[in-house]
């Protein structure tokens, strides 16, 4: 007699424990509801159903490529973020619950055009757009596979009618001015990339490090986003954690005016903003927290 269900779970945590996974439990349980194709909501309901042998392959399968530290959310397909669940995959940057950060600060802002830098799966853009119903966006990614990636969670959320997106290095193929202009572009020094978490390898590696100091798209985006923003628009972006104060640097020096950095729910650094005001910045940055 096939193990039972419960059984099979129990040597999968086991497994995943035995790799370094920090929630064993709750990776076993959110890739059984994958292999079973079911909402892992209703996981519990059909902990009793006999074991079909090749949902057990599946699982297994899962599991052995989770012990390879593939993230969850590429075995999935799937990452919920700002209350949607979103389709992603190896292309695109794993959406992160820190980067909700910088969608509660720029919907804190007016705007109905909005521009998204290095969109990836659209999530930033997306969540903008479903949060402010007359708003219209463009996204741009160097990637194409990013892309089709955002424009399938376009089409799943209804907001395609809304939302455009352009394959470009950063602002080299836009045209226009925008109210606001988002990023989160690759931080991470090349120096650093070495110490990371093993998941990170599964991510595009171009999304992660500006292959220098992790400051590289910051000063590309500061320098250049004034001539794409109206007057009194805003640019908002993502930082590691000890970028605030360098950041905010290059904000003034582009220009910025009311430059501000915004802390998340761990009270650490993670998105500055600025103003764009056709006159010279006087002053510093303060930082605020979310």
């Amino acid at each position: 007699m096939s193990p039972a269900w419960p059984a099979i779970m129990a040597r999968a945590v086991e497994n995943l424990r035995a790799h370094g996974i920090d929630d064993p439990i709750r990776d076993a349980r959110l890739l059984l509801a994958h292999a079973l194709d079911i909402a892992p909501d209703r996981l519990t309901l059909h902990l009793d159903d006999t074991p079909d042998a090749a949902a057990v392959d599946r699982f297994n399968d899962l599991i052995a490529q989770r012990c390879d530290r593939v993230p969850v959310s590429h075995l999935r397909g799937r990452r919920m973020f700002w209350g949607r669940d979103f389709t992603v995959s190896a292309a695109v940057l794993d959406p992160r619950p820190e980067t909700e950060t910088l969608v509660a600060a720029a919907l804190a802002l007016p705007f109905t055009t909005v521009l998204d830098l290095g969109t990836g799966s659209g999530a930033i853009l997306l969540s903008l757009l479903a949060e402010r119903v007359d708003a219209r966006g463009t996204g741009v990614d160097l990637s194409p596979e990013a892309l089709a990636v955002a424009r399938e969670n376009a089409q799943t959320f209804g907001l395609d009618g809304r939302a455009k997106f352009l394959q470009s290095d950063w602002f080299a193929e836009v045209s226009g001015s925008y109210d606001l202009i988002v990023a989160n572009p690759p931080y991470i020094a090349a120096g650093e990339m070495a110490g990371l978490a093993p998941e990170l390898a599964h991510e595009p590696r171009i999304a992660l490090t500006d292959e220098g100091d992790g400051l590289g798209a910051y000063r590309t985006i500061t320098a250049a986003a004034p001539a794409y923003l109206n007057q009194g628009g805003w640019l908002v972006v993502e930082i590691g954690h000890r970028q605030g104060p360098a950041v905010s640097d290059l904000f003034l020096q582009a220009g910025f005016r009311g430059v501000r950095v915004i802390q998340d729910m761990d009270r650490r650094d993670r998105v500055v903003q600025g103003r764009w005001r056709a006159r010279a910045q006087t002053g510093g940055f303060t930082r605020i927290a979310l």
